[in-house]
């Protein structure tokens, strides 16, 4: 019988129009001559030339796509996931970069900062010739970002910053950070040019997971920054939190292109490694997990299809629903990961094959923008009316 690959078993792309297709397809093909050579060493070493992917990311107008202006591409949410779903298919930690750098760092300051801010930021942005971090995550508050330490007091016309900000994806790296400190009228957020005295950022080192991806702990020790760096239309908890929302929805997506590598690469072995005289693809167990796999595999592409049609025809969705998404296909993704691992024998272990790769880089994704149990009381708390944050 003639094998279908995973994807077209429920025939996926007739549901995609042929633009969206377009931009899958240049992203996909970005991912497998940029990424794909090199990210086993990368991973391996630690060491990821951030700023040569985003040029060349940049070049092709995949930073910061879905917002307009600026420089920025404009396009639908639905292509902006293909996109997420195409690199993360490569990496998780190269899809990181460009979520970070376009729906968290450009995100913030598109919807919150100045047209003086726009027009500093953005455009290098989006060319990939500047880069941005978001620091919101700290080391004692993670989930509770509400309760945060980092501190900006007034001093005159100018603004002084205190504290520290931990896991922050780009951020050994970035020119512009946007940091978030508590003040006397709520949660401010800054554009902070990261040359700014006081202003430093450290790699973290041992990772193992998103090896292929810069991180880093931000120290602000009295960092003075003139009026014009705050960002003037974020009031409250709600403005970073809306910038989670954006970069949630990239997840949603870009998980299912690391399951789906994994299955791939787990479908495979299966028909070509034999056992007990025959393939193991053909024993009922190896296809009993396959089978459950891509089944789940689709659901996720549905549901995120979903969203992202809301999306475009909506203008936003709501956080519980980004909460669905998330809790889901990153949960499915990282089960479809350590299954196809047991596929795969010893050989799934090895780094010669994408699939141990990919599940220690979904642990991560599993935690960041909100953890598998935040997403839970999310929702729960919109089925119930009953807040459960807090204890």
């Amino acid at each position: 019988m003639a094998a279908v690959a995973p994807w077209d078993l429920l025939d996926l792309d007739s549901l995609l129009t042929d633009e969206e297709r377009d931009v899958r397809d240049l992203a996909r093909r970005v991912a497998n001559d940029r990424v794909r050579p090199s990210v086993a060493d990368w991973y391996e070493n630690g060491s990821t030339p951030v700023r040569d992917l985003a040029a060349e990311f940049g070049k092709l107008g995949l930073l910061g796509m879905h917002l307009t202006g600026y420089g920025c591409a404009g396009s639908t949410a639905v292509a902006y996931g293909l996109t997420c779903m195409e690199l993360e298919a490569a990496d998780s930690g190269v899809r990181s970069l460009v979520s970070v750098q376009g729906s968290l760092a450009m995100y913030a300051i598109w919807k919150f900062g100045s047209e003086e801010q726009k027009q500093r930021w953005l455009p290098g942005m989006a060319a990939g010739e500047l880069i941005g971090c978001f620091g919101l995550t700290e080391p004692d508050h993670g989930s509770d970002p509400a309760n945060m330490s980092t501190r900006a007091r007034r001093d005159g016309d100018d603004w002084v910053l205190n504290g520290g900000k931990m896991w922050i994806t780009n951020a050994p790296l970035a020119d512009v950070a946007v940091i978030w400190a508590r003040t006397d009228e709520g949660v401010v957020g800054f554009a902070v040019p990261t040359d700014t005295p006081g202003f430093s950022a450290r790699e973290i080192k041992h990772k193992m997971s998103l090896r292929a991806s810069s991180t880093g702990e931000i120290t602000l020790d009295d960092v003075r920054l003139p009026a014009s760096a705050r960002l003037p239309e974020a009031r409250g908890l709600k403005a970073p939190l809306s910038c989670l929302t954006e970069a949630r929805f990239g997840i949603i997506w870009g998980a299912l292109g690391a399951a789906r590598d994994c299955l791939v690469t787990a479908v495979d072995y299966a028909t070509t490694r034999e056992q007990f005289g025959r393939p193991i693809g053909g024993f009922q167990l190896t296809q009993a997990k396959l089978a459950d796999m891509a089944v789940e595999l689709q659901k996720g592409f549905l549901l995120a299809l979903h969203l992202g049609r809301l999306r475009d025809s909506a203008g936003s969705l709501r956080p519980e629903q980004v909460s669905v998404g998330k809790l889901n296909n990153v949960r499915e993704a990282i089960k479809i990961a350590r299954q196809c691992r047991t596929i795969l024998g010893g050989n799934g272990i090895s780094g010669e094959y994408p699939i141990m790769r990919h599940a220690n880089n979904l642990e991560s994704v599993l935690t960041y923008e909100g953890t598998s149990e935040i997403h839970q009381l999310v929702i729960g708390q919109k089925l119930t009316g009953l807040n459960a944050f807090a204890g």
